[in-house]
Order: structure tokens, then sequence, then C-alpha cells
């Protein structure tokens, strides 16, 4: 834990990470709809798909599905390297500096014409694993913002211990993945609409709840939520 967290920085509060879940979905119902049908954050999906396509000697397809993978393993790198550099900088939290670059790079998309929608989803998909590495944990929960699966078998896995206990603590946590699982779907229905009115440059729309994330994270909090 950084000198940051301990004085209460609000990277996991509630507020954020509805933010960011939003963000997430729209992202990835952009890249569907306006770049090729190419998952952002869902690299399970584009792993089958480069998968299949390389199996039946489609090697360009099977490339742009590849590709987003690279760049979203290339994401996770950079995102830890930001960590270890600037994880004790009292003048900005390193999470802020991600959100920084995840906001200048979604930017930099809405300007990319169709010609290079690879590059373009390579940009998203660095971009959502910058904030799975950087944004993983809910009131002290592990939680991801860019993808549900592991959200829906935490939020279950906690209905089941509620069902059998009695605990209503438990039932609480459950109710809020499932309720941030919500949030997220919520966010790729604006981004599949959005992507039909304003086309390409839908994606500034996720540029500026990135920038609202970075101004929350200026506010304090009691404790590390």
């Amino acid at each position: 834990m950084d000198n940051r967290e301990a004085k209460g920085q609000r990277s996991e509060s509630s507020a954020v990470i509805a933010v960011l879940c939003i963000s997430g979905g729209f992202q990835d119902a952009y890249t569907y709809n306006c770049r090729d049908a190419v998952f952002a954050n869902a690299q399970t999906g584009n792993m089958v798909l480069l998968g299949q396509n390389f199996a039946m000697g489609n090697w360009y397809p099977g490339i742009r599905y590849l590709l987003p993978v690279l760049a979203f393993a290339a994401g996770i790198y950079a995102a830890e390297k930001i960590r270890r550099r600037y994880g004790q900088s009292e003048k900005i939290h390193w999470r802020q500096i991600v959100i920084l670059l995840e906001a200048a790079a979604l930017f930099v998309v809405g300007f990319m014409p169709l010609q290079v929608n690879l590059l373009a989803n390579m940009l998203v998909s660095f971009v959502c694993a910058m904030q799975v590495q950087s944004f993983r944990k809910l009131n002290g929960n592990a939680y991801a913002t860019t993808m549900c699966i592991g959200n829906l078998r935490a939020a279950t896995e906690l209905w089941c211990s509620y069902r059998s206990t009695r605990d209503k603590g438990l039932k609480k946590k459950s109710l809020l993945y499932y309720g941030f699982i919500g949030i997220f779907i919520v966010g790729a229905a604006f981004g599949g609409i959005l992507s039909r009115h304003l086309g390409l440059k839908a994606i500034w729309v996720s540029t500026g709840l990135l920038l609202m994330v970075f101004a929350m994270m200026f506010q304090k909090q009691g404790r590390q939520a």
C-alpha cells in the first residue's frame, strides 16, 4: 500500500468504480460497433476468435484479434511500471497518471479513421488493461471495472453464502457486485447507442468519464474504501 492510499485516496471508492464501470462497458460497445467487431476488454473472446481464424488459415483476421491481446498485455506491463515508478509520489497518485494516459489515448482514438481500426483497437485494449491493473478493488474486495465474469462469480458465491448464513454483510457485498455489473451493462448500452449517432468520435465520452474520475480522485475520504 502506498502512502497516498494510507491517507484515504479515493481510487477504490464506489463512486470511482461506478464511473469506471460505465466507461469500461462503453469502450467494449464502441470497439465492437465501430471498430470491426473486436472486443476491447474481453480478451478471452478475442483469443477464441484468433485461434479459430488461424486454424482455418485466415491469417489476417486472426492477427486482427491477436494484436489487441498483445496490446492488452502491454497495458498491464505499463500500468505496473507506473505504479513502481510513482507509487510513492506526494504530488499526484499514480492511478491518476494512469487515468490521464487512458484519457489521452482514447482522445486520439476518436481521430483515427476506419482504415486504422487495428491500431485503434490496440490502443483501446491497452487502455483497458491499464485500468484492469490499476483499479482492482471495490471497498477492499477484488473487482474488475472492464469485464464481468469474475464479478458475476464473486456476486453469486457471496449470495450463496448469504443464503446459508443469513449474514447481512454478505448480502450487501453480493448486491453491490450485482449492482456494478448492471452499471457496466448500462455503459455498454449507451456505448452502442452513441456509437450509432456519433460514430468514431463516440469514444470521447469515455475520455470525459475518465477525466471525471481523475478529478474525483483529488477528494479524500476518512478510510481507504
